[in-house]
């Protein structure tokens, strides 16, 4: 029997999903700017304001994942969703600096939260026949938000000039999300036990049976913190260029959701290391362009394989860590690969700009291809076999 992939739960969750994102990137490229203007910050203090939202979605996403399997799944995402969208408020309100970096820091706690119940409840409320290829689909909708939200934003902020209006516009679109959650009917069958003799333990905080996958995925999170950090610092001084990092990540985007499209039938046949095997080669090859031809022809080309090749590896990396985990811990592998990634940004934000610091930026580029090739050695000795054995479904 060919289930329904589209339901209206689904649509739903997606909908929410893209909200969340857009509201979060409608503000992310105009914050330094903001806080320059209004508070006179300099690089280094807006450096460290805006680092704070990020170091706080991390440590939450461990935990988050435990409370979605743990308590109501529903109840926890509409939560997350309502704290999400209050913080917005916050930042109508602050009228220092100081009370500013609070208000930021502590907003990415209900957005890393967020975002580990809402790919959850989407799992959740996706038949079970067709839930890899939903999982992929469901990626889409942080890629548009990606592409579209920051134009957005530049776009109102230069015809008004004015941050509060791009407050309330973030405001009211994550308040839309909300809503749209608020109407989704999560299945009871799949909702989290919260039997009192549950014993918590690391694995209830992290996917022990898909270490090795998560792991794995570290490598390719420091690539990409590498090139979303210091891809305009590279281009400026490495290859003369004074524009076209707004085309190089739309370019990105299209290749993102193209391969989403594209590998939506390896998914659905369940073919997740062979999607994973060709999304890990494409991000080497453009990984590799990049660094090897310093021109127009390699920047470009490599934005297109890069965006084709994560979007290739993303839902195959999610499905197989998924799949790895019984149906109740389901957050917990959620969480358990946004960590991971989040962790490789991270270390390849520090280590990058020490690298780029000492050696110059080519070098810390020659590093990300090197450590992308080597994560994709990895993935075929090691990785994949280790999915394989462990594999639930």
């Amino acid at each position: 029997m060919n289930e329904k992939l589209w339901n209206a739960n689904y649509c739903k969750v997606m909908t929410a999903n893209f909200s969340l994102f857009f509201a979060f990137y409608l503000l992310t490229p105009l914050l330094p700017l903001y806080l320059s203007e209004t508070f006179g910050a300099t690089k280094d203090v807006i450096g460290l304001v805006l680092s704070g939202y990020t170091v706080m979605a991390l440590c939450s996403r461990p935990m988050s994942g435990y409370i979605v399997d743990r308590f109501d799944r529903k109840t926890v995402l509409l939560v997350f969703y309502l704290l999400f969208f209050v913080f917005f408020a916050g930042y109508l309100a602050v009228s220092t600096l100081l009370l500013f970096a609070v208000v930021r820091t502590l907003h990415g706690a209900p957005y890393g939260s967020l975002t580990v119940a809402n790919s959850t409840m989407a799992i959740d409320v996706l038949p079970s026949s067709r839930r890899n290829e939903g999982i992929g689909y469901y990626g889409l909708s942080n890629n548009l938000a990606m592409a579209i939200a920051p134009t957005v934003g530049l776009y109102v902020y230069h015809r008004t000039g004015d941050f509060r209006l791009l407050f309330w516009m973030a405001l009211l679109i994550a308040g839309f999300g909300f809503i749209v959650d608020s109407t989704v009917k999560a299945p009871k069958r799949l909702r989290a036990s919260s039997d009192s003799k549950d014993k918590i333990s690391l694995d209830r905080f992290f996917l022990l049976r898909g270490w090795l996958m998560a792991v794995n995925m570290v490598f390719f999170g420091f690539c990409f913190g590498v090139l979303s950090n210091y891809l305009a610092i590279y281009c400026s001084e490495v290859m003369g260029k004074t524009s076209g990092t707004g085309s190089y990540f739309a370019l990105l985007s299209v290749g993102l959701m193209a391969s989403r499209l594209q590998g939506s039938r390896g998914l659905r046949e369940g073919r997740l290391t062979r999607n994973a095997a060709e999304g890990v080669l494409l991000s080497s090859l453009g990984y590799t362009l990049f660094v090897v031809f310093p021109n127009d022809f390699g920047y470009y080309a490599s934005a297109l394989l890069i965006g084709m090749g994560n979007g290739h590896m993303w839902p195959a990396f999610q499905n197989m860590m998924i799949s790895v985990a019984s149906h109740n811990r389901r957050g917990t592998a959620n969480s358990t690969i946004l960590v991971s990634w989040d962790i490789g940004m991270g270390i390849g934000v520090l280590i990058g700009g020490v690298i780029a610091e000492h050696f110059g930026y080519t070098a810390a580029f020659a590093v990300v291809a090197a450590m992308q090739i080597i994560g994709t050695l990895m993935f075929y000795a090691s990785t994949r076999s280790f999915f394989e054995a462990r594999r639930l479904r």
